[in-house]
């Protein structure tokens, strides 16, 4: 199976996690600036104040796919630790850095922002997060209360076709929704079984051998690096669906990007 990810890994086994990043930034620079749907979107964001849920993130940056920042006004951020795989060590206070202007840093779980009220936020970022979620439809929730009437949502995933989990099944929505009922913690480990047995290591060199991904994985309330659920565009649209979203947006990006974007209705 011949895709970018195997590129990116022949990258990593000659010059490691610092090579993976500059194959995926020189893949993202040569298709910018920006897709051609962004351009019909791009009043969403326009002197706007949002929120990043798990960022910074490379696509949302002003030469990239979906130059986001360079359009708002204002992106605050949130992140579960002030010390995570993705970002190193973070601070809580106005040390966020995407965009235009400094914007404040939370730390918080991305299912219980009770310390931002409601109706702040003309937008919500969350890029290559939910999946990381045990609870997703939670989280979901707590983002539309921070938004503002007609605000939008700006959602990628990960297209499992191009990643480690292209063996694992799409999960379904009824899965998602029973999770929200059971109020689902993030320290479950349901699908770790299916993880261990599916995910596909070949694709993911920073997990190490089977030992070491199970160790990690077994931690993942603390590292939250395990993809807890599949999604698709089928799949990101019934959660739009289900949230009453009108969906702005539905398409797919190289090299592993599933994108969407959803719009609260007038209430």
């Amino acid at each position: 199976m011949t895709t970018p990810w195997t590129r990116i890994v022949s990258r990593y086994k000659k010059s490691g996690v610092r090579g993976i990043v500059s194959a995926i930034d020189q893949r993202l620079r040569r298709q910018c600036t920006g897709l051609p749907e962004f351009h019909s979107c791009k009043r969403f964001f326009r002197n706007k104040y949002g929120l990043e849920i798990g960022g910074p993130s490379a696509i949302f940056q002003a030469d990239n796919l979906w130059p986001v920042y360079s359009l708002a006004s204002r992106v605050d951020g949130c992140n579960f630790s002030p010390s995570t795989v993705w970002e190193g060590s973070i601070q809580e206070g106005m040390h966020y850095v995407a965009g235009k202007n400094p914007g404040y840093q939370f730390i918080a779980e991305a299912s219980k922002l009770q310390m931002i009220p409601s109706s702040k936020y003309d937008f919500l970022l969350a890029s290559h997060c939910l999946e990381h979620m045990a609870n997703p439809l939670c989280a979901f929730q707590e983002w539309l209360r921070v938004l503002k009437k007609k605000g939008v949502i700006f959602l990628v995933l990960p297209d499992k076709g191009e990643t480690f989990d292209h063996r694992r099944p799409v999960t379904s929505f009824s899965h998602l929704v029973r999770d929200l009922e059971m109020q689902t913690p993030e320290d479950d480990l349901t699908h770790l079984e299916e993880i261990l047995t599916l995910h596909d290591l070949a694709l993911d060199p920073p997990a190490g051998n089977l030992e070491a991904f199970e160790k990690r994985s077994r931690a993942n309330f603390h590292n939250r690096c395990l993809h807890h659920h599949v999604f698709d565009l089928s799949l990101m649209r019934e959660l739009f669906d289900y949230f009453g979203l009108e969906t702005v947006l539905s398409t797919t990006a190289k090299p592993c990007h599933l994108i969407a974007i959803g719009r609260k209705r007038r209430e």
